[in-house]
């Protein structure tokens, strides 16, 4: 796997400030993506133990509520491996601090139906997240307004939640940027 960057101190991908990972590698290919050179698996620099142990260096700080993954496409097949391993070292370190997700894949029709069937580290990705954001961004439906989504098709999943009940638990009014402003 490649990845395009690691952003430590980001503010804009989940909750508090968080460090956020950037693979590389998408087919999804949306119309507007602000990430598109990412779309390319060998943009940026290869995937190493040394990543891992930078991205846990940089969240060891209290002040960093957690991980974000974003792509790119965290859930290509190619990429998941390499996404499982950071998950599971920050979750080792971390346990206490939160992993959010992006994904272009809809949880509960491809992730959940088809992804977790046929290949091998879905289901353990999902197992240990803490929140998915689901769902392309459609430039059509951007919406400035929302928070940590890019446009109103896309979803703020529970995952822990949604994997006890057997469907999808939204969580995304907290994250509605006129909620959030509310509490300043």
């Amino acid at each position: 796997m490649y990845y395009a960057k690691i952003k430590k101190n980001d503010i804009s991908n989940g909750p508090g400030v968080r460090t956020s990972l950037y693979v590389s590698g998408c087919r999804h290919h949306c119309k507007g993506c602000f990430n598109s050179e990412a779309w390319d698996f060998l943009f940026g620099k290869e995937f190493t133990k040394d990543t891992i142990n930078e991205i846990i260096e940089a969240s060891r700080p209290s002040y960093i509520e957690g991980l974000t993954i974003v792509g790119g496409e965290p859930l290509e097949p190619e990429n998941q491996e390499e996404v499982l391993n950071t998950i599971k070292a920050f979750r080792k370190n971390f346990p206490n601090k939160t992993i959010w997700l992006f994904s272009g894949f809809l949880f509960d029709k491809q992730i959940l139906k088809q992804m977790c069937k046929n290949l091998p580290h879905t289901k353990e990705i999902l197992e240990n997240i803490d929140v998915l954001v689901d769902g392309k961004f459609v430039e059509d439906l951007k919406d400035p307004l929302l928070g940590f989504r890019g446009s109103s098709n896309q979803r703020i999943i529970d995952v822990p939640k949604s994997l006890k009940e057997n469907k999808i638990i939204l969580n995304e009014k907290q994250y509605m940027k006129e909620e959030r402003g509310k509490w300043n």
